[in-house]
């Protein structure tokens, strides 16, 4: 618990850009191994990042969740899974069924497992 508090507490904007770069990249690799996960371009891509970024902070601050898909495990896996398929709703030329939400969050935690920092 305690180092969710620390992590929160440093923010900053330089760690958001690179986090929703990162996450960005990560994104697109898990929309194309994820069946039923359609990003149409660069641009609904950088969007998905930030808004992804943003609800993970935002989630991370009201709720006080590690949003990592294996972060705090089955919650953890579940409200990931949430965030990807919300974003459908906010951002156009971005696609997830709910299926390919949950996979999506599968294949985002191994693949945020390989990378380091965090990315969600």
């Amino acid at each position: 618990m305690a180092e969710n508090v620390e992590r929160t507490q440093h923010f900053s904007l330089g760690h958001f850009i690179i986090r929703m770069l990162v996450g960005a990249v990560v994104l697109a690799v898990t929309a194309f191994l994820t069946p039923d996960f359609t990003i149409s371009g660069i641009w609904p891509l950088i969007i998905a990042a930030a808004v992804i970024a943003l609800l993970d902070y935002l989630v991370q601050r009201v709720l006080g969740v590690d949003t990592t898909p294996f972060g705090r495990g089955l919650t953890g896996f579940i409200v990931a899974a949430v965030i990807i398929y919300v974003v459908k709703f906010i951002v156009p030329g971005y696609d997830v069924t709910l299926l390919g939400a949950v996979l999506g969050a599968l294949v985002y935690g191994v693949i945020n497992l390989l990378i380091p920092g965090r990315t969600m």
